[in-house]
């Protein structure tokens, strides 16, 4: 019998005492031995690779290359207990409000889940209220996905336009990129995002509307980017069709009755979502209809199976041997302790490519905040800066300065087991450099390796002293390698339900709220203004620094 956890408002107190925690000068005293360790010596420990290797929900994690030893992983995983960490689990899985700020649970897991036992929410159980929309969802997905859902004129759909920015776009794109295999080929995905209206009029120009299906993503349907992609959108269909293709057009996922009645949304085309789910969290949701759209309501459950089978691991699973406990800790240790404030995704899969954007949203909006749940300023380091690129082509755009610059780092190594694509010594290449380039950002190469090898290839005396410095490589750089056994729609949702419970795991230490996002908000109530400027609202003086002149350009408009 499960006990119970603690209560909310007890966990949140605690919060702002992490540095009081005793493990914490503990590790502070375990980081002081950690820079006069090298890698190269904890790699060249007996039987380390295998200590530092664990798998759930058909993901492996490697971490051999982390700069910690047992006792330190140990004093880790204090830190997690001492921080209430299996409690505040607890409390996430059954629906307490650990979006504190907000007064709301976060229950994306029940988006994938499967399970019928009941989960209130402010009274109502959410349980049916998830699997009435995702079978709505789906049933019109399958029709799309199949070729068999007609425009207003009977010609069925052959491109589908999904209109949304941040969480109903990042994640969706990925999704649809990573699956190509699984897409069903009825349709054509195309994502609009941007505000500026050229990365609509691309999309637009290859489009015929009698075939073109667009879903809109705004829970309030007021975002400015999307509402004014989706007007355009509007503008341009009904420019080539009468008024009633409206209901056959666009779907929309909202909560805004209102406004998609103006619009012209039909009843039947709008799909719901709670203010229970984060953006960033969406996907599994009916903001994943461009998923379903593309690969088919089978492929999309089993996206959602591979979340279920990672959020049960994670439910579940002793910390010591929880992926994302020991992914989220792993990256505490780094930022806290070792001054590593720069993380680099570097998935060795182009139909990964989008991966790293995605985490950027997922990892920096969740965790990038100043004061604790009480609303006290921390004292430590909370985020990390995530960015990355496909790691093929970043061996030749920015591994120099991985490899031999002077900045701090850790990365993330993604790859498959199993082949996602092309002919499988290709696939051998991709793996071949990834291993090598954590090993080779691990070990390094020393002064004297690199002046025996000069040696050994001839060079004289003075021209191995002139070219060795150049070729040094420091090593000690910190990454974990995570395998997926194959990158199906199974897998990656396991992997990215890893990275969304490793946040909540840091969160958690860091004592922050990861599921509110206010720093996002106040950019755009300035925009308010300054889009008034430029249409001439304001006096130009009222502007700041060049926006005054700018006015007179924005008002003409594009270039003829």
């Amino acid at each position: 019998m499960k006990r119970s956890p603690a209560p909310l408002p007890v966990l949140a107190a605690r919060a702002a005492g992490l540095t009081s925690c005793p493990a914490w000068p503990a590790l502070q005293a375990a980081a002081l031995t950690a820079g006069t360790t090298s890698l190269r010596d904890l790699l060249d420990r007996p039987g380390r690779y295998t200590a530092c290797a664990r798998s759930a929900a058909g993901l492996h994690l490697d971490f051999s290359r982390q700069r910690l030893d047992d006792a330190t992983l140990d004093l880790l995983l204090q830190l997690a207990a001492e921080r209430d960490l299996g409690d505040w689990i607890a409390q996430l899985f059954a629906g307490g409000d650990v979006n504190g700020s907000e007064h709301r649970p976060a229950l994306h897991m029940a988006l994938r889940s499967s399970s019928t036992q009941p989960l209130p929410v402010q009274g109502v159980d959410v349980r049916p209220l998830v699997a009435n929309e995702r079978r709505r969802a789906l049933e019109l997905a399958g029709r799309v996905s199949a070729g068999s859902y007609a425009g207003h004129g009977g010609q069925a759909v052959t491109d589908v336009v999904n209109i949304g920015i941040g969480g109903s776009d990042l994640g969706l794109v990925m999704a649809v990129q990573a699956l190509a295999p699984y897409r069903t080929g009825a349709v054509r995905s195309h994502f609009v995002a941007n505000i500026d209206g050229t990365e609509l009029a691309d999309v637009l120009g290859q489009l015929d509307p009698a075939r073109t299906l667009f879903v809109v993503c705004s829970k309030s349907f007021t975002t400015l980017e999307t509402q004014l992609n989706a007007e355009a959108a509007r503008r341009w269909l009904l420019a080539a069709l009468p008024p009633a293709a409206l209901a056959r057009h666009f779907v929309a996922i909202s909560v805004n009755a209102p406004a998609m009645d103006r619009f012209g949304i039909a009843p039947e085309n709008r799909f719901a979502i709670w203010d229970w789910v984060g953006g960033r969290y969406s996907l599994w949701s009916s903001v994943g209809l461009a998923i379903a759209m593309a690969i088919g309501p089978q492929h999309f459950l089993e996206l959602l199976a591979g979340a279920a089978d990672l959020d049960a691991h994670f439910e579940s699973a002793p910390l010591a041997g929880n992926l994302p406990v020991l992914l989220g800790l792993l990256g505490v240790w780094n930022q806290n302790f070792l001054g590593v404030t720069s993380h680099a995704v570097l998935p060795y899969s182009q139909r990964l490519a989008r991966l790293p954007a995605f985490l950027q949203q997922l990892e920096m909006e969740s965790n990038g905040k100043s004061v604790t749940r009480t609303g006290a300023p921390v004292a430590w380091g909370t985020g990390t800066i995530v960015w990355g690129e496909a790691a093929s082509n970043a061996q030749h755009a920015f591994f120099q300065l991985l490899h031999q610059g002077t900045q701090s780092f850790s990365a993330d190594f993604i790859a498959t087991v199993v082949p996602a694509g092309g002919p499988a010594d290709q696939h051998r290449a991709a793996l071949a450099n990834m291993l090598a380039q954590a090993e080779a950002m691990a070990r390094g190469r020393t002064a004297a390796e690199v002046a025996a090898e000069l040696a050994a290839a001839g060079h004289d005396e003075g021209a191995v002293r002139t070219l060795a410095p150049h070729k040094v490589h420091p090593g000690n750089h910190p990454s974990n390698i995570i395998l997926l056994e194959a990158l199906d729609p199974r897998g990656l949702g396991a992997l990215l339900a890893l990275y969304e419970h490793k946040v909540f795991v840091q969160a958690v230490i860091w004592g922050i709220n990861p599921f509110d996002q206010w720093g996002v908000e106040l950019g755009k109530v300035m925009a308010r203004s300054m889009g008034a400027g430029l249409e001439g609202g304001v006096p130009a003086e009222a502007l700041p620094g060049i926006a005054a002149r700018l006015l007179p350009a924005a008002a003409r408009g594009p270039r003829s």
